[in-house]
């Protein structure tokens, strides 16, 4: 099933201040808030606010969404993977703290583990996000590039576990290998169970008594790897590319975080982009203007001829139709406008002087 629209999960209109979305999910949070609201479907309705909010209330992503919507071609730009932090910082501002184990429930995020009931050290591991520098002919055609990220990998030796091979790890009876504690705590709304990782086992349920030798324990090492990156054609400055499972490595083999690759194109020399279109300047001579002829236009993917008719301005401004950028969503490419500047030559000779001289006599 598609996603609703944010801005509809919100209810609010695309122009909506910051303060007018802040307004809304506070709203919708405490509406529709699980353990305020027992009818059927405000847990969901609950979940789509806070996702919602979460990416439109950050600037960065709000751009992101407006620009690409829930997700790119083929899946490449994503939100899916939301930290939720604005909307726990607004919890907390209107009197729900301690709400950790909501948000566990629904995103499988915040201090405590996501099932409770499953005694698992598997813990997935954290997100990267790497900045890269782009061209316009890059951005416009796509490439493709090799990075260096320093990130944790699961250990080899021990396999992520932790424990030194053929040894063996105990139960946590701190937590009973629950990996996490609760506690109740009151609210001006009510009371509400928290949960915390258990400090002594750090949320794994398990303690390793005999450390690997090779990761100390840890179940995973650090080391600088090389990650193979497809740019798709289209792309622009702020786009976000998501590589899943190139993140950091997961807890005693627990899944692995996703890298994200921010981009940024670097200004060309000759042309200005504006969405998927390109804009340059066109220098013909005063002579082209007057008469008209053919000149050439320098595109990115080669020249072009373009015909001036008689008569050109200053400032007129040509169309060559598809020679833009690609669209990142669906096909087809923006359009080159080419402003033309005439110009005017600094020195003349005797006969070019007398040549204009005549012609400013000439009746038109």
């Amino acid at each position: 099933m598609a996603k609703r629209d944010y801005y509809e999960a919100l209810e609010v209109e695309k122009t909506a201040s910051a303060d007018e979305i802040k307004k809304a999910y506070r709203k919708l949070a405490k509406q529709y808030h699980p353990d305020l609201n027992k009818e059927q479907g405000s847990a969901e309705r609950f979940k789509e606010a806070s996702e919602a909010y979460e990416i439109l209330s950050d600037p960065n992503k709000r751009a992101q969404y407006d620009r690409f919507g829930h997700a790119g071609p083929d899946q490449q730009f994503d939100f899916g993977n939301v930290d939720f932090r604005n909307a726990r910082e607004t919890f907390e501002e209107f009197g729900f703290g301690g709400l950790d184990s909501i948000f566990d429930m629904f995103f499988g995020q915040g201090g405590g583990q996501t099932n409770q009931q499953t005694k698992t050290r598997l813990r997935r591991g954290n997100d990267l996000e790497y900045r890269i520098r782009i061209t316009l002919e890059d951005a416009a055609f796509g490439t493709k590039m090799k990075v260096t990220i320093p990130r944790f990998i699961s250990c080899g030796e021990c396999k992520g576990s932790g424990a030194e091979p053929g040894s063996t790890v105990r139960v946590c009876t701190t937590c009973n290998g629950h990996g996490e504690l609760q506690y109740q705590q009151r609210t001006l709304l009510g009371s509400f169970v928290n949960i915390r990782p258990c400090e002594r086992c750090e949320g794994s349920g398990e303690i390793v008594e005999n450390p690997c030798h090779n990761c100390h324990g840890h179940g995973r090492r650090k080391e600088e790897s090389q990650v193979s990156i497809n740019i798709p054609s289209g792309v622009d400055t702020g786009s976000r590319l998501r590589l899943k499972g190139a993140g950091n490595a997961g807890l005693a083999g627990g899944e692995s975080g996703d890298l994200y690759i921010v981009v940024q194109v670097v200004p060309h020399e000759r042309f200005k982009r504006e969405g998927d279109d390109l804009q340059c300047d066109l220098n013909i001579p005063f002579t082209t203007a007057a008469l008209g002829g053919q000149v050439t236009v320098a595109t990115l993917d080669g020249e072009e001829k373009l015909k001036i008719p008689t008569g050109t301005q200053p400032g007129t401004t040509f169309r060559l139709k598809g020679k833009g950028i690609a669209h990142i969503r669906g096909t087809g490419h923006g359009d080159l406008f080419a402003r033309v500047n005439v110009e005017v030559p600094k020195k003349l000779n005797a006969k070019q002087k007398k040549a204009l001289k005549d012609l400013e006599t000439l009746e038109i």
